[in-house]
């Protein structure tokens, strides 16, 4: 790397060939060609031949491998032929379902790249930062993530914090001046900053030096390495396949053992004894589970919400407790100006002939701001300040203006800690101060007051009459920002005494109404056991007034205050938390302490958050949704979910989605399992009866390929239940076969075995192949029309609608449509199938619609038991 930490900003400038202004398109598209994308070698994921080798490296199909070589040598070349082709159809089909969640997956981490602010052409433009390219001009501010590596040529107040890179977690003071060695180590140099840090305080703009994998982080690359994402339903389901796999080996063994001494030839009981133990254990599980999820994460995109961390899709399903901000995300984040309070008077801004006083309110708010209006007259800034910078325009005048006459020399950027914001403007014969924040920050720092012109000392009556005009403010839902400000003559001053002996000027109030979807969103979360919490940093009333209207406050809960908040133990807080519905003048560190005193009372806590300080809180809670509009990147970072509307109605339709999900996996896994049941039991029956083979080894194997895929993946397909937000939610600890699930499977697989039972002793009738063709096509169609049944644990499939999901029919008819193909030549002879007559047909039939029959007694007798 050049020493650009060693050279003036000119020089860096000049060598990257750029300018202030940043580059233009064409040549950043240059660039972009010579250096490549700013985005480090990502591992190499397998390929499809990689994945399908893999298939073949469990015990099972091994296991199935060695029995179809054994029958080569024992001459039994047709099923082993069978035998190798199911298994090799079966790997097919599982890479084809692992390479689609693999697509699923990386769909969705394309969308949770971040952004950065560039130069480009003379203007500010939003990009991805992997198209950042050296001489690339990036706007800092705090919240961001450092895009690339850069050499600093602005910063104001500018703080770093380069743990990631340096594990120092003291935020770094950043300057612009070049530094006198040409050999500093990377912590050291603080006129650069780097790909992967976080600015914290204050804001810049720096040139791209590096990109890619020639950054700093980029030489430590290996150490950024992504881990394959399991979530916990995942590994719980893998410690049942390992569990399910112990178990069919101990049943198969037993199986083998009976057959055996009944005289069943060895060969022919190995076979269907390691036939069976593939068939009972649900291999396809893991990807229908996989290809659930990511379906299931790609529909909550279409809904806006981004799910960064996989694992937090199953815990969205338990979530009780949304602690929401106010701002933009209950309401509209759309702040006007509607009230001022001014020489002593309360005044609205849109009825009364604009003055004088009240456009010197306007204006001084408006040059104490970050806010601008674009080509197109939009916002581009924080809510609040853009609201300022309208009403100006309102009044005829643009915040440009202002800043040829007054422009900005210094600033202490907003703090949500002090709650205030100060600027220093120059002026003929001196410097003009501004601090505008909150009230109570204001307040303190006044002792005089400028009344139609005239600067006074301000007295006890001026300042009930403002806190009277603030309430008055607040009670009706108004943000309310004081405004104050200083003249200092002369061209020194002190910024550690910006901030004192400041003259009151007035008060601004400003509405930002309620989102007409979040009063139903908050109704339907309550019929859905989920408490709404409402976190502002607004004023007591106001955040009152807001929540009230919109439902979450009622007779008997509180709102506290983040004084009082403050003057709470953690123990006292946790006694109280499950009363508190609103929290007003809060700053971002309180909320920690309100998602940790709702975690121990044993809730499943969503939390949402935008700026740098709201990463901990986002961290800490079980779901940590941020803000995709207003967000920083930093919280973007720490969340497990990201909003692309900043809309409290999109937490509460991820969290139907995260529901909907869940539910879906158990119905696949209902359906599996029981099938797996009914297999096994199948031939247990049978050979503990005495009564011969019901199914050969190949049936077995066809079996688990054409009813344990198509229709499973149907099922995680599943539209969400009327009823799914009508439910408490679930707890964390509870058991995947809650709520029955684990006696509904193992009954309706003894019903099933029961019925291809049956179907055998009825086939033996006429001979020992019509049986097994009978008892094999009474199992596949029992089971095809058995995952109707698993479509809900309660409800008739009558009710629900068979064509509610056209995804399953689909799988059904499939289903049918290859099991009716063995019905004829060549394939019923390699099957060993007998032709079946019209009346054995009807028995087949009718066994396999006695399945629905059986299911819907059993959801008809769990209504009556729940």
């Amino acid at each position: 790397m050049a020493s650009f930490y060693a050279k003036d900003v000119h020089e860096v400038l000049s060598e990257l060939e750029t300018s202030n202004t940043g580059l233009t398109s064409l040549e950043a598209q240059k660039r972009l060609e010579r250096f490549g994308y700013n985005e480090l070698a990502e591992k190499k994921g397998e390929t499809i031949f990689q994945m399908f080798i893999s298939e073949f490296k469990d015990f099972m199909i091994i296991i199935l491998l060695i029995a179809a070589l054994v029958s080569v040598f024992v001459g039994e070349i047709t099923d082993s032929i069978i035998i190798v082709a199911i298994v090799v159809f079966n790997a097919i089909l599982s890479v084809m379902q692992k390479n689609q969640a693999n697509k699923a997956l990386e769909a969705l981490k394309k969308l949770t790249k971040p952004n950065a602010k560039v130069m480009r052409d003379g203007n500010i433009q939003v990009l991805p930062t992997r198209e950042l390219v050296p001489g690339d001009i990036v706007i800092l501010e705090a919240g961001d993530f450092v895009p690339a590596d850069g050499r600093l040529i602005e910063a104001v107040n500018l703080k770093v914090n380069e743990s990631s890179l340096t594990g120092e977690s003291v935020p770094v003071d950043k300057v612009v001046v070049p530094l006198e060695s040409d050999d500093i180590p990377v912590g050291d140099r603080v006129n650069m900053v780097f790909t992967g840090t976080t600015v914290v305080y204050g804001r810049g703009r720096m040139v791209v030096v590096n990109t890619g994998t020639n950054t700093e982080i980029g030489n430590i690359a290996s150490m950024m390495e992504e881990e394959k994402i399991i979530t916990p339903l995942q590994e719980k389901l893998a410690e049942l396949g390992k569990t399910l796999g112990i178990a069919a080996l101990g049943i198969c063994a037993v199986i083998f053992f009976i057959g055996y001494m009944r005289g069943t030839p060895l060969l022919e009981m190995f076979m269907t004894s390691v036939s069976l133990a593939v068939a009972a254990i649900p291999e396809g599980l893991p990807a229908i589970v996989t290809i659930t999820l990511a379906i299931g994460v790609q529909r909550m995109v279409k809904r806006n919400a981004i799910i960064r961390k996989l694992p937090a899709v199953e815990t969205l399903g338990s979530a009780n407790v949304i602690c929401s901000d106010k701002t933009g995300t209950l309401t509209l984040n759309r702040m006007t100006v509607t009230s001022m309070y001014v020489d002593n008077e309360l005044i609205d801004f849109n009825k009364i002939e604009r003055s004088e006083r009240v456009s010197k309110v306007i204006e001084m708010s408006s040059l104490c701001s970050d806010a601008k209006l674009d080509e197109e007259g939009k916002g581009i800034g924080d809510p609040t300040e853009v609201a300022l910078i309208l009403a100006l325009r309102k009044l005829g005048r643009e915040k440009n203006e202002l800043e040829s006459v007054y422009p900005r020399i210094d600033e202490l950027p907003f703090d949500s800690d002090r709650k205030l914001m100060t600027t220093v403007h120059d002026m003929e014969n001196g410097y003009l101060v501004i601090t505008k924040g909150a009230l109570e920050s204001v307040m303190p720092l006044c002792v005089s007051i400028d009344e139609m012109g005239k600067i006074r000392d301000l007295t006890v009556d001026d300042k009930q009459n403002i806190e009277k005009a603030n309430e008055a403010m607040a009670q009706n839902g108004m943000r309310v920002l004081g405004l104050a400000y200083k003249v200092l003559d002369g061209k020194d001053y002190n910024p550690g005494e910006l901030e004192n002996r400041l003259i009151f000027l007035g008060l601004i109030g400003m509405i930002d109404p309620p989102r007409p979807e979040a009063r139903d969103a908050i109704k339907e979360c309550d019929s859905a056991g989920i408490t709404t919490v409402m976190i502002t940093g607004d004023h007591r009333l106001t955040g009152e007034a807001i929540a009230r209207e919109l439902g979450i406050l009622h007779d008997g809960e509180e709102v506290v205050t983040g004084k009082e908040l403050e003057e709470m133990d953690d123990d006292e807080l946790a006694r109280r938390v499950r009363k508190i519905r609103v929290y007003a003048r809060v700053s971002p560190e309180h909320k920690v302490r309100i998602v940790k005193a709702w975690q121990k009372n044993n809730a499943v806590v969503g939390m949402t958050g935008d700026g740098v300080n709201d990463a901990p809180a986002l961290a800490q809670a079980d779901i940590g949704a941020a803000m995709g509009i207003t967000g920083t990147e930093v919280a973007k970072e720490a969340a497990d979910m990201v909003l692309t509307d900043d809309n409290f109605a999109t937490i509460v339709a991820a969290v139907e989605e995260g529901r909907t999900i869940y539910s879906n996996i158990r119905k696949a896994i209902r359906y599996l399992l029981s099938c797996n049941i009914g297999e096994i039991l199948t031939v247990f029956i049978a050979n503990v009866f005495g009564l011969g083979q019901p199914l050969l080894p190949i049936h077995l194997l066809w079996i688990n390929l054409v009813t344990d895929s198509l229709p499973a993946l149907g099922l995680g397909m599943e539209p969400p239940s009327p009823d799914v937000m009508k439910s408490r939610p679930r707890s964390k600890e509870e058991s995947i076969f809650a709520g029955g699930l684990g006696i509904q499977m193992v009954f309706e697989g003894i019903i099933m075995s029961i019925l291809a039972v049956m179907a055998f002793m009825i086939g033996r009738r006429y001979d020992i192949e019509t049986a097994e063709t009978m008892t094999f096509m009474t199992l596949v169609f029992s089971q095809l029309i058995h995952s109707l049944n698993s479509r809900s644990n309660t409800q008739s499939i009558f009710k629900i609608g068979l064509t509610t999901n056209k995804y399953l029919l689909f799988a059904i008819v499939i289903g049918v449509g290859l099991q009716l193909l063995l019905d004829t030549q060549p394939l019923s002879s390699i099957f060993k199938m007998s032709p079946l007559e019209p009346v054995q047909w009807v028995y087949v039939l009718c066994l396999s619609v006695l399945i629905l029959l059986m299911g819907e007694i059993e959801k008809m007798i769990f209504r009556i038991v729940s």
